[in-house]
């Protein structure tokens, strides 16, 4: 089974993150978004409510399955039996950090990562942004699937 794992912190899912599902849902058997969960970071939503809203918005789709995971990112892929990373690009500077984190992840676990280049029209869409408007007042739907 062609098995890929999509992960992030997802802390929001935007619609730059379900554009690189849906663009990816061809190219696999299945696809597990993987919820990172970090102590050291500070969320906006918990992991049990990130995973459950991604839930519902995959709920039709019997390819994706939502998992959160807390452990490096190879060992959740291992144990997963994934075997593809899905990883989305939004710029230069996200390739950059993304082929590091790509070659020591098949450096220590064989596990290859496949980049999905942003749609040009969501390419400044971040969850960073998303949080920050959030934060000062801003409507954020437009930055969100529907029924997230």
């Amino acid at each position: 089974m062609n098995k890929g794992l999509f992960v992030g912190s997802f802390d929001p899912f935007t619609i730059g993150h379900a554009s690189i599902v849906r663009r990816a849902l061809p190219l696999f058997d299945h696809i597990i978004i993987g919820v990172g969960v970090n102590e050291r970071k500070k969320y906006m939503l918990d992991a049990e409510e990130r995973v459950m809203r991604i839930k519902r918005l995959y709920a039709d789709e019997p390819k994706i399955e939502v998992k959160a995971y807390s452990d490096l990112t190879i060992d959740f892929a291992r144990r997963e039996q994934a075997t593809y990373i899905i990883k989305g690009v939004r710029s230069v500077k996200d390739f950059e950090y993304e082929r590091e984190q790509a070659d020591v992840n098949r450096l220590l676990s064989g596990v290859e990562t496949i980049f999905l280049y942003a749609e040009p029209q969501l390419s400044s869409i971040s969850s960073t942004m998303v949080r920050e408007l959030q934060h000062f007042g801003r409507d954020i739907s437009e930055f969100l699937p529907k029924g997230y």
